[in-house]
């Protein structure tokens, strides 16, 4: 089951969430993540949260189940009733920007429940983000740019291909060195790593 999540970060482009939607089996917004998809015209079929910031109004067409529940936060009750309704494929808007601490809370609930899914992918205006496996490659535009961050704190034997600047064996660490606005090089890219967590933002060509 492929699954969209709606936060209440900065929202997506419209046709953004209206192409992801046409593949997806299950529309959530995460508490006043309704308000976004309410605004660009598209209906839930669940909104969740504490309801801190939505207010039912019940002419909502889809379910709307509160969970007071304040150990846990939105993107987390979200993501796990689609774990609940097997959802396999999951992809989050608006868990970015806004707050810089619910962008941090983010990352963290994106590595507590990654292992969970087949695939959790955060997405907003400007990049695509997402935990790497040990052994990963893909194939991008020339030119596009990639980040890596080490969200554990230090991620070990990194090794990359097809980036202007590359890594062989090397580390990555907070406060000391990151792996931040590198470019392909080529149309394929392999990155490899050994010990920790690392992310990978790959940016979207857009003048918005």
């Amino acid at each position: 089951m492929q699954v969209v999540i709606l936060c209440d970060g900065n929202p997506p482009r419209p046709e953004q969430l209206k192409e992801a939607l046409k593949h997806s089996d299950l529309f959530i917004a995460a508490d006043g993540g309704a308000f976004i998809a309410e605004s660009m015209g598209f209906k839930p079929d669940v909104i969740i949260g504490d309801l801190d910031s939505y207010s039912e109004t019940g002419n909502e067409e889809g379910t709307v189940i509160h969970d007071p529940d304040q150990e846990t936060n939105d993107l987390e009750k979200a993501l796990a009733y689609a774990y609940k309704r097997e959802g396999k494929d999951i992809l989050v808007f608006g868990a970015t920007g806004k707050r810089l601490d619910h962008t941090l809370k983010n990352l963290s609930v994106l590595k507590q429940f990654n292992n969970q899914f087949k695939s959790l992918v955060f997405k907003d205006k400007y990049s695509v983000v997402f935990l790497l496996p040990e052994q990963y490659n893909t194939e991008l535009p020339l030119h596009t740019t990639v980040s890596l961050f080490p969200l554990s704190g230090r991620v070990e034997g990194i090794t990359t291909c097809g980036l202007k600047y590359s890594l062989s064996n090397g580390a990555l660490e907070n406060g000391i060195q990151d792996g931040s606005s590198n470019l392909t090089i080529e149309k394929k890219i392999e990155i490899v790593h050994k010990k920790g967590d690392l992310l990978i933002f790959i940016n979207h060509k857009t003048d918005r």
